[in-house]
């Protein structure tokens, strides 16, 4: 496992997005809260806050897999809901905006003021990932970040993060990938990488509250 420190001999950083730039669930929640409200308005029941405190506590337990089915049975939603449920993943407007990770925040303004180049890979849906994009507090370092979307390299026939490198001149060994834990897409490439949890846990000055 590559250090921290090891960020200081690079040209540039490849960051994933769900549990690195900020907690996915910070998203989800916000998703569930918007949805809520929208069948409330419409059906009148179930009441807002019950569907949110259901949807927050399964999600915990259980993750998104089947939860629309898990609250339309608890709560008698009709069916035709799921695909008003599915479309605000892809683009719901949030209440409040998405905050990065204070300890990745200071680590991109530290290596875009030292010269590096920052980059985003993300993986999943790229209409849902551009719209958490679109919600998040960037405080100007999105002025600095170059965006790739998976799903669509993968589409043309590209290694995303090979095709990364590539089109921006970067050798592997330029490059510290900064990822969550359950990903393992640039393993093949020879980049350096960096579990978000090392970040997250070795400073502990950011545990704001």
């Amino acid at each position: 496992m590559p250090n921290m420190t090891v960020a200081a001999e690079k040209k540039a950083l490849v960051f994933g997005l769900d549990d690195v730039l900020f907690p996915k669930k910070d998203y989800v929640l916000q998703v569930y809260y918007v949805f809520a409200h929208l069948l409330e308005y419409t059906e009148t029941v179930p009441p807002a806050k019950d569907l949110i405190g259901f949807l927050k506590s399964a999600y915990t337990i259980h993750g998104e897999q089947g939860l629309f089915k898990r609250a339309a049975e608890v709560f008698g939603i009709d069916g035709k809901y799921q695909v008003h449920f599915d479309r605000l993943h892809l683009s719901a407007k949030l209440p409040l905006k998405l905050l990065l990770y204070k300890s990745v925040k200071d680590m991109m303004q530290a290596a875009h003021e030292d010269g590096k180049r920052i980059f985003i890979l993300t993986g999943g849906n790229p209409a849902m990932q551009l719209n958490k994009l679109q919600h998040m507090e960037w405080e100007g370092l999105d002025r600095f970040v170059k965006v790739y979307f998976e799903e669509e390299l993968i589409s043309q026939q590209k290694e995303p993060l090979a095709h990364l490198l590539a089109e921006n001149g970067l050798e592997a060994r330029d490059v510290l990938h900064v990822h969550a834990s359950d990903d393992r897409s640039a393993g093949t490439v020879g980049v350096d990488r960096l579990d978000i949890k090392q970040i997250l846990t070795d400073l502990t000055l950011d545990a704001d509250p």
